[in-house]
């Protein structure tokens, strides 16, 4: 009996859930009733609107042809009636002559016969060709085309569905080149609209993000690159859709990107005896000179750290790998550095350093090969680095050859290092409470 009553309240619920979902798209479908009356009406009043203003333009367009062919008749009407006019007063004038000289031939008195002017007649000054042409064939205008043309007017297709190719999409640092395509050309595509947002997980898009859509608009090529993004980010989609004059399509479908974030170690070899060294992490450790002897040991034994080493999982730059950096000296003196196991010696690559609040002074920058075992960073023209005062007044300096720059902005929560080794640039970025600050750009002279 119980299982009987526990099995009814399932089908209870189940058929209360569905009984709501039919309830919610009854509400959808009467709303979709409504938006179709009210969209109908909508196309309806631009379609009149369009056609009154192609009516317009026709009735523009024949009351200026009008108006010529009535400017042009005038022309030539008052042209043949001038022509009319001289050509009656000379015939008058001609037949007034006529008489008078055959009068005069009548006459037997000579006198007279040499008083008369035929010779200086009008009519013989006249010319008998007509000064403009009866023919208004020039005025004449063949609609065939523009029949054709307008019997070709159809209602806009919606524009088909961009793909997106994701072999072609290229990622390169902080910059995404999207490439689509459509399935046929369409002449009647004006724009592309892009669309791109992050994504915190892995796998398949999900419905709902918790980051919006960021909108491109008015692409007019098939491709887009997108510049100046976060490193190591997924996005997702970048998705597209197509729009002509009237209507715009469907998105396309989503595709997930990545840019990737130069990753390395930390090489505990090059260590000064006073830094505590993991694999990511460095810390001050004022007790290890007490272990000199024991460090010298294992530094005879140190072998060039290992590249794919099982431990590293680093992603390397997608322009060019890096090279693993050949073994040498421990820093030593007060020259509390460590290296990264990684030589930069092609292409671009950027990383982040994070730090303890409690931290009291540490640089963070890019050196040459032939940086010394003394040298301390930003001292000598063979590094690069932003220091860090923590101590009773807070400050940011930018070092290079012994020379300092103080800069003029809050103390980040970390810093951002981007070097572009091909063009000699060495960018920093500091991001404050998750606000970018606006970079500082240094140029390496080796």
């Amino acid at each position: 009996m119980d299982d009987q009553k526990e099995s009814l309240r399932k089908i209870i619920t189940t058929l209360a859930l569905k009984n709501e979902e039919i309830q919610n798209f009854i509400c959808c479908l009467k709303q979709s009733l409504d938006n179709l009356e009210a969209n109908s009406n909508q196309v309806q009043e631009d379609l009149e609107s369009e056609f009154s203003s192609l009516h317009a333009v026709l009735y523009e367009l024949k009351e200026g042809m009008v108006t010529r062919i009535k400017q042009e008749r005038a022309s030539r009407t008052y042209e043949l009636q001038s022509q009319l006019s001289a050509c009656t007063k000379a015939l008058e004038s001609s037949e007034e002559l006529l008489e008078l000289a055959n009068q005069t031939l009548c006459s037997p008195e000579n006198d007279s016969f040499n008083q008369v002017p035929v010779t200086m007649a009008p009519a013989f000054r006249l010319s008998l060709k007509a000064k403009a042409s009866d023919s208004m064939n020039h005025m004449m205008v063949d609609f065939t085309q523009e029949r054709n043309m307008l019997q070709a007017i159809k209602f806009l297709p919606v524009p088909a569905t961009p793909e997106i190719h994701l072999a072609e999409c290229q990622v390169f640092d902080n910059t995404v080149t999207v490439v689509w395509t459509l399935p046929e050309p369409d002449s009647k595509i004006e724009h592309y609209i892009l669309e791109y947002r992050r994504t915190n997980h892995d796998g398949p898009p999900r419905a709902r993000e918790d980051y919006p859509w960021m909108v491109v608009e008015g692409i007019k090529e098939t491709e887009y690159t997108l510049t100046n993004l976060r490193f190591d980010t997924r996005y997702m989609t970048f998705r597209v859709k197509a729009c002509n004059k009237a209507v715009a399509g469907e998105f396309s479908e989503p595709v997930t990107l990545e840019t990737h974030a130069f990753v390395f170690k930390l090489d505990a070899g090059s260590a000064h005896q006073n830094l505590k060294v993991e694999d990511l992490s460095v810390e001050w450790d004022s007790s290890g000179g007490k272990v000199a002897v024991q460090d010298i040991r294992k530094e005879k034994n140190r072998t060039s750290s290992p590249m794919h080493s099982p431990a590293r999982t680093a992603m390397m730059s997608p322009k060019r790998a890096p090279s693993a950096r050949v073994g040498r000296d421990r820093f030593t003196a007060e020259s509390y550095t460590v290296l990264g196991d990684t030589m930069i010696d092609a292409g671009q690559y950027y990383w982040e350093v994070r730090y303890d609040k409690e931290s009291k002074a540490f640089a963070a920058g890019v050196a040459l090969r032939s940086l010394g075992r003394f040298d301390q960073l930003g001292k000598s023209n063979a590094s690069w680095c932003i220091h860090l005062n923590n101590w009773l007044q807070q400050s940011l300096t930018a070092k290079h050859n012994n020379k300092a720059r103080t800069l003029d902005c809050p103390i980040p929560d970390r810093i951002g290092i981007y070097c572009n080794y091909e063009e000699g640039e060495l960018n920093y970025k500091y991001d404050k409470m998750s606000k970018i600050v606006p970079q500082l750009m240094l140029k390496l002279t080796c």
